[in-house]
């Protein structure tokens, strides 16, 4: 015994020593975790919630509270900065994003994963409003209209003592370092898909010596207003299917001119739209909706996301000219009906009215120019944020961001909403990064092909040095599917 005693008196030090290097990667958890379920994610996470001031400069506002679940490392000893999973939109929450965190294994082999539903979004005090409420028949009759809504909504947000300026990305960033905090973690990884990007880069900004890591996929740029410039950019993208048409001999002999097609479309529905026939692809039932030109041309603007739906487009286009609206109707359903379940339109104004509108120039508020004519969609939305609660943006919030953080950009190079050139831009002033062009892919990489495998192997070693070259040679050189020209035809 007294040779134990002795032997462990040696060792103590070196015990300390181990300790003492534990410590200054991880600090104490102070937050409560429990087994829960996530949509769409068939194994257990584990959850927690923390309170937050609604409005941190009023210490007597109501308090909010914001959920995670942390998907745990396959491992007894995990590494000690996890990746942090940051959600688009703005309104989408990021435990709707458990699928693509499940596809993840390589990375969660040594690092957990932490979903953070953003304030407003989830189950993170969720702005409610029955005017912007989940209903399939509005889905179903592509009604895409929100402007008759947004007033009734913030009556029932103030009705509830919600103060709707007060979730804005300013806030969410600081919510999110309260949750890394209470988790413990000195240092984290961030991945960013669409507007998560600008959350990302807004918390590297803030919190630089607390961020270890980032991937931006879809970049949102601080310069971009995400409510006037996508409607620019989701025009040019369906222009450009229009005009690719032009020199596909297939698609050109079947569509010699797509843009008369659409004017075609214009003219037979009208100035105020008219009531269609539409069979319901789930049920095969006959069903009447109004549709009108603006309605039609966000649906198509919609189907340019994914490359494979693009493909599809010159026939879309060609069937509704003749009156036949039924795939344009099938499509738009398979595109947006679950992505209308996971977001929070409520939240997506709070932030885009507050984060883009009041830095955008005043010779801009009448909204793009663009070819097709998605003017009015676009002025309608601005219409919303003159009245919709405005809250406060850091100066310095449209700038870009400077830092050496190893920062890994991909970008899809069909992508409607985020083209490459965000991405580009956002590299310039981040000297510790690499840019990378899926070039035959839509909106958000990360998912397709080897995206999981290029991910894990940047956050392991984040100076591109272990970046799997067949991985980036096959994004750098995709290319998209050839647009289908007709319905049965050959290729």
């Amino acid at each position: 015994m007294r040779y134990l005693k002795w032997v462990m008196a040696l060792m103590a030090p070196a015990f300390a020593l181990l300790t003492g290097c534990a410590d200054t990667n991880l600090l104490p958890q102070t937050l409560t975790l429990v087994e829960c379920r996530i949509p769409k994610l068939p194994t257990a996470a584990q959850c927690g919630t923390i309170e937050v001031p609604e409005n941190r400069d009023n210490p007597e506002s109501r308090k909010i509270t914001i959920a995670f679940a942390v998907l745990r490392a396959s491992t007894l000893k995990p590494l000690p900065d996890p990746l942090f999973i940051l959600a688009g939109g703005p309104g989408q929450a990021a435990s709707y994003l458990g699928p693509f965190a499940a596809k993840l294994t390589d990375l969660r082999k040594s690092r957990d994963i932490v979903l953070v539903d953003q304030r407003g979004t989830g189950r993170s005090s969720p702005l409610t409003c029955g005017a912007f409420a989940f209903n399939s028949a509005a889905i179903n009759k592509m009604d895409w209209d929100q402007s008759h809504k947004a007033a009734v909504c913030i009556t029932e947000l103030l009705a509830q003592g919600v103060d709707a300026a007060q979730y804005t990305t300013s806030e969410w960033v600081k919510d999110l370092n309260a949750v890394r905090l209470g988790l413990g973690y000195k240092k984290i990884n961030l991945w960013g898909g669409s507007y998560g990007t600008r959350v990302a880069i807004e918390y590297a900004r803030r919190y630089p010596d607390h961020v270890r890591s980032a991937i931006l996929d879809g970049v949102v740029s601080p310069s971009m207003q995400i409510g006037l410039d996508v409607w620019q950019t989701r025009d040019v993208a369906l222009s450009n299917i229009i005009d690719k048409c032009k020199t596909t001999r297939a698609c050109q002999a079947r569509h010699p001119d797509l843009g008369a097609a659409l004017d075609t479309i214009k003219a037979n529905l009208g100035v105020n739209g008219k009531e269609v026939v539409l069979n319901d692809p789930r049920t095969g039932q006959s069903q009447k909706h109004h549709l009108n030109f603006d309605h039609l041309i966000s649906a198509l603007q919609q189907l340019t996301y994914s490359p494979e739906l693009s493909a599809l487009l010159p026939e879309i286009i060609r069937r509704a000219a003749d009156g036949d609206y039924g795939p344009l109707y099938a499509s738009a359903n398979q595109v947006t009906a679950d992505l209308a379940k996971q977001m929070n339109i409520a939240l997506y104004f709070s932030v885009t009215c507050s984060d883009d509108v009041l830095r955008m120039a005043p010779s801009n508020t009448a909204g793009p120019t663009t070819r097709i004519g998605s003017n009015a969609l676009a002025q309608r939305t601005l219409a919303i944020c003159e009245n919709w609660p405005k809250g406060k943006i850091q100066n310095d919030a449209a700038q870009p961001l400077s830092s050496p953080l190893p920062t890994l950009i991909l970008s899809g190079g069909l992508d409607p909403a985020t083209p490459p050139s965000n991405g580009a831009e956002v590299a310039r002033s981040l000297p510790s990064s690499r840019h990378i062009i899926a070039r035959g892919y839509g909106h958000i990489v990360s998912a397709h092909a080897c995206g999981p495998r290029l991910i894990a192997a940047f956050v392991d070693q984040p100076d591109f040095s272990t970046l799997p070259s067949a991985c980036v040679d096959h994004f750098e050189k995709s290319i998209g599917p050839a647009l289908w020209a007709d319905n049965l035809g050959g290729q």
